[in-house]
This record gives structure tokens, C-alpha cells and sequence, in this order.
């Protein structure tokens, strides 16, 4: 996989003696789509994979994942899938190896992806973002629990997949729209990917299609050196994660 989230998602934890810490935090994961969604996660390096690395959600349902507290990975939906049919890939997007489980393997992109760093010292704030830096296939809004506005990532203005220019469209068996691939996975070209002679933010600057990603989506990285970086800090224990958040169904609980 040819992506650059690794420019974007560089994080270092300094952990401080004395610290107030906690064991874990919880992801709570609501499906606002009017379709069923396969949310799925990989995990850093020495960190666990988080229930199994994937499960079914269908519209308008709920499901609460435990994370140690001091957990870094990230999270994305998947869509259209089939299972037992030994099609690889199972899914139209976010595909990992053709499997209900994902159990690490990180998702084909493109795909919308939720970016977190958890901080077990709840003095000190977690981090978090939602990408588009390999593309985009569904919205996403993430905030803590109790919600502030300054921990918030809202979700999408437009819906990319309807503004999608022909280049970067992905679609399915039945010609419809179902992602839109970043510039750097769709033309795999320096300018567009940020490395090489590009590899800074004084080189790398917007390009006519992270501008389509950040004015539908201003609260996403729309490319790797996206500036302001789109980061949120904020000390939690719980946080919510919601697929479609403008979609309008039926109310949730999920305390």
C-alpha cells in the first residue's frame, strides 16, 4: 500500500513519573449510515488488535470496544461486504485480506481513518484525527464523552463520493461511487504524495484535489502536511466515534 499517513500521525508520549493513570478507555462506535458498516482497527506496533479487528454494525446500532489506556491505532468502516463467499476482497471499500476479522491487517484504502494516541496520564491529552490523506469512503465525527466543542471533529459538509472527480472515483459492481481515492494513492506522484523533493511543508502545498477533500471535509486532513494540522488533544475515558453522523435514524443510547 502506497500511503503517507505516517506523515500526518507521528506521535511521541513522554511518560512522567508521578502521573494519575488509568488501565483503559472505551470507543464507543455508532453506526448513523442508512447501511450496515464493518468497523475494523489496526493497532501500532506493540499494541493489541481491539476486538478481533473488526465486527458487523448494522444501521442505527451500537457497540462499546475497550482499549488499554495507553493504546495508538487506528479505525475505519468498511462497506459493502460479503463474507463467506471466498471473494477477496469481501468488502467494496476498506477491505482487509477478505476477512470479518482484520486481527491487524490494516484496510485497502482509500477509506476515511479515525487516528488515535491515548495517553494513560489523564493529565495530560490524547490525540486524535480523522484522515483522508489515502482517501475518503465514508464520514466520520469522533469527540470525547461528555462532548466539548473544542474536542470535537465534525463530520463531512458534503459527501466526497458525490463530488468525487472521475479520476479518483472506486466503483462497484453497479458503476455507483462507493470512495474517492486521495491524489497520491490514485497518481502515485511525488507532488501529490509529499516525499521526496516534496517532502516538506514548505514544498508540498494544496492541490486541487485535497481543496475538494478540505471544503467538504474542513475538519480532516485533506493531505499529509494539511496546516493547521486538524489534530485535537483532549484527556478522556471514553470516546465516540460516529459513522455518518448527519444521517438521520433512530436515537442511540450508548452510555
Amino acid at each position: 500500500m502506497k500511503a503517507t499517513t505516517s506523515y500526518v500521525f507521528s506521535i511521541v508520549i513522554l511518560f512522567l513519573s508521578g502521573h494519575v493513570s488509568v488501565e483503559a478507555c472505551n470507543f464507543h462506535i455508532i453506526n448513523k449510515c442508512p447501511y450496515p458498516i464493518w468497523p475494523a482497527n489496526a493497532a501500532n506496533t506493540g499494541h493489541p488488535v481491539l476486538a478481533n479487528g473488526g465486527f458487523y454494525l448494522p444501521p442505527a446500532e451500537y457497540r462499546k470496544i475497550q482499549a488499554p489506556a495507553d493504546w495508538v491505532g487506528r479505525i475505519w468502516a468498511r462497506t459493502g461486504c460479503k463474507f463467506g463467499s471466498n471473494n477477496i476482497p469481501a468488502c467494496e471499500t476498506g477491505d482487509c485480506g477478505g476477512k470479518l476479522y482484520c486481527n491487524g491487517l490494516i484496510g485497502a484504502p482509500p477509506a476515511t481513518l479515525v487516528q488515535i494516541a491515548l495517553q494513560p496520564d489523564k493529565t495530560k491529552p490524547s490525540f486524535y484525527d480523522v484522515s483522508l490523506v489515502d482517501g475518503y469512503n465514508v464520514p466520520v465525527s469522533v469527540t470525547t464523552i461528555p462532548s466539548s466543542s473544542k474536542c470535537r471533529i465534525s463530520g463531512c459538509i458534503k459527501d466526497v463520493n458525490d463530488i468525487c472527480p472521475q479520476e479518483l472515483e472506486v466503483l462497484n459492481d453497479l458503476g455507483e461511487v462507493v470512495a474517492c481515492k486521495s491524489a497520491c494513492l490514485a497518481f502515485d506522484n511525488d507532488k501529490f504524495c509529499c516525499r521526496n523533493a516534496y517532502g516538506t511543508p514548505a514544498k508540498c502545498k494544496p492541490s486541487v484535489y485535497s481543496k475538494i477533500f478540505k471544503e467538504a471535509c474542513p475538519s480532516y486532513y485533506s493531505y499529509a502536511f494539511d496546516n493547521p494540522p486538524p489534530l485535537v488533544s483532549c484527556a478522556s475515558d471514553d470516546y465516540l466515534i460516529t459513522f455518518c453522523p448527519s444521517t438521520r435514524v433512530a436515537e442511540i443510547e450508548y452510555v
